[in-house]
């Protein structure tokens, strides 16, 4: 395992976007992608500047048209500016309100932001905290609560700014589907999905690899629902750090759910906070090996507010190379003993050797 260092003497620095647009983005009705998920983000960072992190803020800005034309179909970029300014529905699942529109565009934007601001430097850790949330949006459609995939809008300015090997690593407890699509034949991008299955949106499988050239670069971790820290923890340990060691990315963008956590009410996996922190440790090691240090988060999913907050916090405190603090009196999980997970299971034990004997054939150092 590579040890992570600060990368600067004066302390870890992190880069933040965010924007108030993003509150504009509110269903009419109740709706579990709420305004209120942002508050929890903007206490997770809080968070961090509390525990000795320096905190620099980023401007947001619009999408180019250009830059989302990139991960997105011309018709469906159209589409979207069509329903702007209106009440509509992308699914049964996926709202949109006047400024919906405005926000998504802005966020996918910030995201490009974020991640010029990641690469002017080495050892920069950065997060955007964004609304809608993208992972699900495919080149041709919005689904699953998102409109535009910001991190593919992003990881595209990225390719277009001369990289030629970025790592898109995804743990929100639902399948990336919208970033494999656009991803699916392009070397360029290793996309890694660890999630609950089956579950939605249904893409997932192991045996779901890329095709033409970029067969292999897409690589799937399925996991059975009641997945715990150890299950995780060993995910990564034996499938996602050999391959991004082999891979050697210049630049780690990760796909930052946090609905596989246990009081999630969208899901059944069972990780607590110290789950997120440690991959937050081992992908910042992992980026200061191979990448310069250089690691961008962007918030996807999670939806019990605190469970949010401290997970966000904890990812990012462990990425930045900072200690645990406990949690705040009067918050859920702050009393009491340390969370204490059971080794893992057969059933979980199967889910990781299937997914790594998919991987195997193109990642020869697992």
């Amino acid at each position: 395992m590579v040890h992570l260092n600060p990368p600067h003497s004066e302390g870890p620095r992190l880069y933040v976007v965010d924007d108030a647009l993003f509150e504009q983005h509110r269903a009419r009705g109740a709706h579990p992608e709420r305004p209120e998920r942002l508050d929890a983000a903007r206490r997770a960072v809080e968070r961090c500047a509390a525990s000795g992190v320096s905190v620099e803020r980023i401007a947001s800005r619009d999408a180019t048209q250009e830059e989302m034309a990139r991960a997105h179909a011309p018709r469906y970029l159209e589409a979207l500016d069509r329903i702007s300014g209106h009440h509509a529905a992308l699914d049964p699942d996926t709202y949109v309100v006047p400024r919906s529109v405005d926000a998504a565009k802005r966020g996918a934007g910030s995201a490009v932001a974020l991640v010029e601001a990641v690469l002017a430097g080495p050892g920069r850790l950065g997060v955007a905290l964004l609304r809608p949330p993208g992972h699900h949006a495919t080149r041709e459609t919005g689904m699953g609560f998102c409109l535009l995939n910001n991190a593919a809008v992003a990881v595209h300015a990225a390719l277009s700014s001369g990289l030629s090997r970025v790592a898109v690593i995804d743990f929100d407890v639902h399948h990336g589907n919208g970033t494999q699509d656009i991803f699916w034949d392009d070397p360029r991008v290793l996309f890694c999905s660890l999630h609950q299955w089956p579950f939605y949106p249904g893409t997932g499988s192991a045996e779901e690899i890329g095709g033409g050239e970029g067969k292999g670069y897409t690589v799937n971790v399925p996991l059975s629902d009641g997945a715990t820290d150890v299950v995780y923890e060993a995910a990564f340990d034996e499938i996602v750090l050999p391959i991004l060691d082999e891979y050697a990315p210049e630049l780690i963008v990760v796909s930052a759910g946090f609905d596989a956590h246990e009081r999630d009410p969208l899901a059944g996996m069972k990780l607590s906070r110290a789950a997120y922190a440690a991959m937050g440790r081992r992908l910042a090691a992992m980026a200061a090996a191979k990448s310069g240090g250089r690691l961008a988060m962007f918030m996807e999913g999670g939806y019990e507010l605190s469970a949010l907050e401290a997970s966000l916090a904890a990812a990012l405190l462990g990425a930045a190379g900072r200690e645990l603090p406990d949690e705040p009196a009067g918050t859920a999980g702050a009393a009491g003993p340390p969370v204490q997970h059971a080794p893992l299971s057969a059933r979980h034990r199967a889910d990781l050797d299937r997914a790594r004997g998919v991987a195997l054939r193109r990642w020869t150092t697992l």
